[in-house]
């Protein structure tokens, strides 16, 4: 199918039944009889309030698939499915999800959306004045490496959200188990990217998706792909992923190399902690903070607050270093499925309560300053 297919077929949205933290409908977009409630609006919708509170991946898969099903299907055809009780001779539909596609059909509000938009709640108290001022994310994930969700979906979602601007940051070679991008596969993905912005129309104030990857800093500092791949990114988050334990000693040079490479422009979940979460705890990385965070902000590397709940990175003191120091930051939400792009709002809170300038955090810059920043010989390189 093409991403001009695709787009149009996801923008086929309605109102939510109640007003609740996520997507919206984007303006310009017409809602639809109520006679007729969209179920690829409504299956969207219940995987994404899913998503926001991390709820079991499989669950989440199910919704997403059957949505992705009935995509490239007419409505007639949905309708008529509907009456003869034949949904589930679709691949990807399941009784659960034939039964709410049924309840769209008859006009009305499948039940379990309205229990999950009823029960909706903030992600946490606090940072709303910095969230508003944020403009996009510089770190997700699509299923191209270890997301849940087609490029497409994750920008579409970011666009529901009122962002202006979403960096994909797949997972680069060398992190296999996340199915990193080979070069040749990035290439591929670019050529998407620009599918999808040549849909939208690329006006100067109209939503974009930035081209970027998500790179592994590997045991001697470099960047775990070639510099003329490099050179065709919008952005670069450099991240550790490999021996979190190693010796401060080691670990410092290893990131202070990194921070310096030309290329770099985010220094991703910098401790690499896990405090939380179905993968455990993990403790934080060892490393000389200050000497890290003086090359960050002299090379005008930003330090990155990652909004994941489970990661929470860097710790609060380790923000109050990185303010001292002079750093930028961004606050970025590592989503790995659409419905967390709704984290900044962890990270919003965060910065707020730290006191971090709001003209310090490049996720409130507009589009083009960030891109000045982000070039080679900007300010962030």
């Amino acid at each position: 199918m093409t991403v001009h297919t695709v787009w149009t077929k996801i923008s086929r949205t309605t109102e939510p039944a109640r007003s609740a933290p996520g997507p919206a409908r984007p303006e310009g977009v017409a809602q639809v009889s109520t006679a007729y409630v969209d179920p690829v609006h409504a299956l969207r919708r219940i995987a994404f309030l899913l998503e926001r509170q991390l709820a079991d991946s499989y669950r989440i898969k199910a919704y997403r698939n059957a949505a992705a099903t009935l995509l490239p299907i007419d409505p007639a055809e949905v309708r008529r499915r509907a009456t003869d009780g034949t949904l589930r001779d679709l691949p990807g539909i399941g009784a659960k999800t034939a039964a709410i596609v049924a309840e769209c059909v008859a006009g009305e509000q499948p039940a379990y959306l309205l229990e999950l938009e009823g029960s909706a709640r903030p992600l946490v108290e606090g940072g709303e004045e910095y969230r508003a001022r944020l403009r996009g994310d510089l770190h997700s994930h699509s299923d191209w490496s270890d997301g849940g969700s087609p490029l497409e979906e994750m920008a579409m979602t970011a666009l529901e959200l009122g962002h202006e601007y979403l960096v994909l940051t797949d997972h680069s070679p060398r992190l296999r188990v996340a199915n990193g991008l080979s070069s040749a596969r990035l290439v591929r993905q670019l050529e998407v990217v620009d599918a999808v912005n040549e849909h939208l129309g690329g006006g100067a104030d109209g939503f974009r998706l930035l081209k970027g990857i998500e790179v592994d800093i590997l045991e001697d500092g470099g960047l775990d792909q070639t510099d003329s791949m490099l050179a065709r990114l919008d952005v670069v988050v450099a991240s550790v992923h490999s021996k979190l334990a190693m010796d401060p000693g080691p670990m410092t040079r290893r990131m202070l190399a990194a921070v310096r490479h030309p290329r770099s422009n985010v220094l991703g979940h910098c401790t690499g902690r896990l405090v939380k979460g179905s993968r455990g705890i993990r403790k934080q990385s060892r490393f000389d903070a200050e000497r890290v965070f003086a090359a960050c902000a002299e090379e005008g590397v930003a330090v990155e607050i990652n909004s994941r709940p489970e990661r929470c990175d860097p710790p609060d003191d380790l923000v109050q270093l990185a303010l001292d120091a002079g750093c930028l930051f961004s606050i970025d939400s590592d989503a790995h499925a659409p419905g967390q792009l709704d984290f900044l709002q962890y990270g919003a809170e965060r910065a707020q309560r730290l006191g971090v300038p709001l003209d310090r955090i490049v996720t409130t810059w507009p589009r083009e300053r960030l891109l000045e920043w982000a070039s080679p010989g900007g300010a962030g390189g």
